[in-house]
């Protein structure tokens, strides 16, 4: 059984970016996260990645970053309104957000 995302409230969500395998390069921004229950976020995305997959990810929140890997558990919901859940972990320990070439904090 699939993590309900905890209520989110008032708090602000993370911004999660896919590494792009390439030092100098930004991450890709291809996630909306909607909802989070401990390590597992759930996400709308125009891609489709594979239920198994494992992705290299930043997780942004509060002014800080970490490093972790994000593996897809499951994709909810039907076609139009399809969740991604994706599930955390080797989560680095945050650091302070820095500005990158282009300008992105």
């Amino acid at each position: 059984m699939s993590g309900q995302p905890a209520p989110s409230g008032d708090a602000a969500l993370p911004r999660l970016l896919v590494e792009s395998g390439e030092p100098s390069a930004d991450p890709f921004d291809v996630f909306e996260v909607v909802g989070v229950s401990g390590s597992v976020l759930q996400v709308r995305s125009a891609y489709l990645f594979e239920v198994g997959e494992q992705l290299r990810v930043q997780i942004e929140h509060e002014g800080s970053v970490s490093d972790a890997v994000a593996r897809v558990r499951a994709h909810l919901g039907p076609d139009g309104a399809r969740l991604t859940e994706l599930e955390i972990s080797e989560r680095s320990e945050p650091r302070a957000r820095m500005a990158s070439a282009s300008g992105r904090t």
